[in-house]
């Protein structure tokens, strides 16, 4: 048939004939453009068949042959555009393989799926959980809930000195004064934790409550007057809990470690081996532990702490020494003392008071103080800034304040005994300790960071990015 033949063919323009061939001339194209989109092979189909020409309409039309090459090239630039978008990724898979509106749809039901999973896991965080350490100087809680690996967020805090083991030494007894304020101070808790959904709490007390003998009738009075039930703690729990709790500050570099916490009535020690194989946990690799019988309050009891003197601290140090050289596994890091990867870390008040000093602080700043890194010589110089001053000039120090300041030189007398027993170039402080260490083991034991506790595993599609 001939061009002229085709011609011919064609109605008078202007007649109904004309009218009703342009009509379904109009719908041909609109039909077959949303056939197009239904389907992206059948657009890549039609991409590669040649047009007629004997259909000028067609031509005319330029769509029924599918979109042009700039129209195909945008799905691509959107799937680049929204590669951070984590849920569109999905969904613009999808859309390749359905119309448009399927597409979008899809994409919009897949986001509000992974969204609403993602709110439930944040729901489900809203379950805290609580640590109280009732010691012989303070009582401390910390309400926290889980946020990434090994970590958690504190939505709560209480802290008061009570000096629950004033007078413990000597008479053997916790006095009536100080376990009315203690008794006080967890009364306060305990309004704490009643305003909050607890998923799980541990409440420790430890040296004042272990030494004295109405030690189990003060837990009973704390249980019927503020309905929190405290248990009592052996060191070596105490010892766990600490290295539990200061295990962050503790770099992967790191071969060796003495941790100390300096308590009200005693002090912990574990030596951390780190040379061989790392587990998890760092209490794992706990190779030898001990629990001296003095503490910041019970040693200052004995010497004095108001007005100290050069030689009266001399004496606390050759006691607290004396207890070390009873302590048969002090020698367990031997071979790693000398090496640059070996190193202190100090949790108390003792130690966080020497740093918020030696940082020159106004008020005491946790942020600043926490992890910080101090040299030999640095504590050397903190000890005899302190030993050149009196009870007042202590008193007056933001970062010691009254109620530390009889107690600060005895804490400091414990560490310089530590540091002559396990020499080390470097102490890192810890504004941390047996609450935190509570705090992990509660979450990791309760499944908190696995999927399904408060934690969330990442989608497929977004670890592979």
């Amino acid at each position: 048939m001939t061009d002229s033949d085709i011609r011919a063919e064609r109605p008078t323009v202007g007649g109904p004939a004309d009218r009703d061939a342009n009509a379904k001339a109009t719908d041909r194209p609109a039909r077959r453009r949303k056939a197009n989109r239904r389907s992206s092979s059948r657009k890549k189909a039609s991409e590669k068949q040649p047009r007629h020409p004997g259909t000028p309409q067609k031509a005319q039309s330029g769509h029924e042959d599918g979109p042009p090459k700039a129209e195909f090239r945008k799905p691509r630039k959107r799937k680049r555009r929204g590669r951070g978008r984590v849920f569109a990724r999905d969904g613009e898979q999808t859309a390749a393989a359905g119309s448009g509106q399927q597409a979008k749809a899809t994409t919009r039901k897949h986001a509000e799926a992974v969204t609403f999973s993602a709110a439930a896991g944040s729901e489900a965080t809203n379950d805290a959980f609580a640590a109280l350490d009732l010691g012989t100087n303070n009582c401390r809680l910390l309400i926290a809930v889980p946020s990434k690996p090994g970590r958690f967020r504190v939505v709560d805090a209480f802290s008061r000195i009570v000096r629950l083991g004033e007078g413990l030494s000597a008479s053997g007894r916790l006095s009536e004064a100080a376990m009315d304020r203690a008794v006080e101070a967890l009364k306060a808790c305990a309004g704490k934790l009643q305003g909050r959904s607890i998923k799980r709490q541990r409440l420790i007390a430890t040296e004042a409550c272990r030494a004295a003998e109405n030690g189990a009738e003060f837990l009973q009075r704390v249980r019927s007057e503020t309905g929190l039930d405290l248990e009592i703690i052996d060191r070596g729990t105490e010892a766990r809990l600490a290295v539990a709790g200061c295990s962050p500050l503790v770099t992967r570099d790191t071969d060796g470690v003495v941790l100390f916490d300096i308590g009200g009535g005693s002090s912990e020690i574990a030596l951390v081996d780190l040379s061989r194989r790392r587990s998890g946990r760092l209490a794992d690799h706990i190779v030898s532990w001990t629990s001296l019988p003095v503490g910041v309050v019970t040693l200052a009891e004995r010497f004095g702490g108001r007005d100290v003197t050069p030689e009266i601290f001399q004496a606390m140090v050759d006691d607290v020494l004396g207890h070390l050289a009873r302590f048969k596994g002090k020698d367990r890091l031997a071979h790693l003392i000398k090496g640059k990867n070996f190193h202190l870390l100090g949790t108390s008040g003792t130690v966080t008071t020497i740093a918020g000093i030696h940082l020159g602080l106004a008020r005491y700043d946790r942020r600043r103080v926490d992890g910080l890194w101090m040299e030999n010589r640095d504590v050397d110089a903190m000890i005899e800034t302190l030993l050149g001053w009196d009870f007042e000039a202590r008193r007056q120090n933001a970062c010691i304040g009254n109620d530390r300041a009889d107690l600060v030189l005895a804490g400091c007398a414990i560490l310089e005994a530590i540091r002559q027993t396990w020499p080390s170039e470097r102490l890192r402080v810890a504004d941390r300790g047996l609450r935190e260490g509570i705090l992990t083991e509660l979450m990791a034991d309760s499944g908190a960071w696995r999927r399904g506790g408060s934690r969330q595993k990442r989608p497929a599609h977004e670890k592979a990015r």
